[in-house]
């Protein structure tokens, strides 16, 4: 069996979770800031989950992952600080993401490969839902093409369902699914195999040179702006307007670019801010459960009282109030949660995981895990009713 590293955020303190395992990315990776996103699941806010094996092959190093959603950033500082000139590549495997290089912004798929440096500035984010990926770091010496002609590569979207990109899914997925058939003598070998299919996948695409199409362009963008929502949920202020112009956009563009998903602006940022005051209502966190239910709506944007109930009365069928009254009326459970009991057991390749949702917001699928949610005891639903959901499935 090949020699690799586990890494389990379930094994630490919630609280400890997520920086535990950003350190660890910038050990395998580079140094770059690391900031966890609103997530679409239910339980405490400051809880972070990320699976992680990490499995060197000589000099290259592949790592299987699951993690939750996450902005990755990159910026000159920290390239001047520190940079060991390697290539990263990641196969998408669940979920969706997009990368920004100054003004070029690329937007990423299943079965989709992103490829960045560490010589260069870059920021990442991902989707609502928990993403699956493997990836792969690889020094640029080991590329063998010219540098200028490898540097094309990045910001690509690079296939791999076909070709050599789909060679090179195949070959990683299967090397993560199982590592037992190998001796450690043979991760060498395994590394050339692996830097000679990423020579031949950069040729390609260097060769045939893809241009973004207006569609791509318009659904980075819209991954963009819905993570710059997530992050703001709490201003009061954030409207289509405000919007827009941090984007440098008209907002009539912005309403056509949430219509494409049969969603409006206003509807995304309702049901958004709705869904994480409803976690933090029927969290079991006794500093949440003391927090008056009015200090809740405006954490999440709704600053008047009246406007906050009746937003979740028409959402839920209940009040606010009701619906903490209710939930303090369950008995309460000891020892470990169900969530965490059933994620101790993950594999990066699953598309469940104990606890956590496998589909999209409001897509129709029960994502929520109940009204409850890390308890595993349910009443109303998670998601408001008629809520549009956060991506297009």
């Amino acid at each position: 069996m090949l020699h690799e590293s586990v890494f389990r955020s379930v094994d630490l303190p919630v609280d400890a979770r997520f920086e535990a395992w950003a350190e660890l990315l910038r050990q395998t990776h580079a140094p770059m800031g690391l900031v966890p996103l609103p997530q679409s699941r239910p339980g405490p806010a400051d809880d972070y989950y990320a699976h992680q094996r990490l499995i060197p092959l000589g000099d290259v190093t592949i790592w299987p992952a699951t993690f939750d959603p996450i902005v990755f950033r990159r910026t000159p500082k920290m390239i001047r600080q520190s940079d060991p000139e390697t290539f990263h590549l990641s196969l998408l495997l669940q979920g969706e993401g997009a990368a920004t290089w100054g003004r070029q912004q690329v937007a990423y798929e299943a079965q989709d490969f992103h490829v960045n440096c560490t010589s260069m500035a870059y920021e990442i984010l991902t989707g609502t839902d928990p993403v699956t990926t493997v990836g792969l770091e690889i020094p640029r010496s080991l590329v063998a093409l010219p540098a200028r002609r490898a540097d094309q590569v990045i910001g690509s979207r690079l296939s791999g369902r076909e070709g050599v990109g789909a060679l090179l899914a195949q070959f990683l997925m299967q090397l993560a699914a199982d590592t037992a058939p190998y001796r450690p003598a043979d991760a060498p070998r395994l590394g050339t195999v692996v830097a000679d299919l990423i020579t031949a996948l950069f040729a390609h695409a260097a060769d045939t040179e893809p241009r973004l199409t207006p569609e791509a362009h318009g659904r980075t963008l819209l991954l963009n702006i819905k993570a710059f929502i997530r992050r703001h949920l709490g201003d009061p202020d954030l409207t289509p307007t405000a919007i827009a112009d941090v984007h440098h956009i008209s907002r009539s563009y912005l309403h056509r670019l949430f219509q494409t998903e049969g969603l409006t602006v206003a509807a995304y940022v309702r049901d958004q801010r709705l869904r994480n005051a409803h976690r933090d209502l029927t969290d079991p966190d006794p500093v949440l459960r003391a927090t008056p239910i009015h200090a809740i709506g405006a954490r999440w944007g709704f600053p008047r009282a009246a406007e906050f109930s009746r937003a979740f009365r028409a959402a839920y069928g209940m009040p606010p109030g009701e619906l903490r009254r209710t939930v303090d009326a369950l008995p309460s459970e000891s020892g470990p949660s169900a969530n965490d009991s059933g994620r101790n057991s993950a594999h990066p390749g699953d598309r469940r995981r104990g606890g956590r949702p496998s589909g999209s917001p409001g897509s129709g699928q029960d994502t929520s895990g109940g009204a409850l949610g890390r308890s595993g005891r349910s009443s109303a639903t998670a998601a408001p009713r008629g809520a549009a959901s956060g991506y297009a499935s």
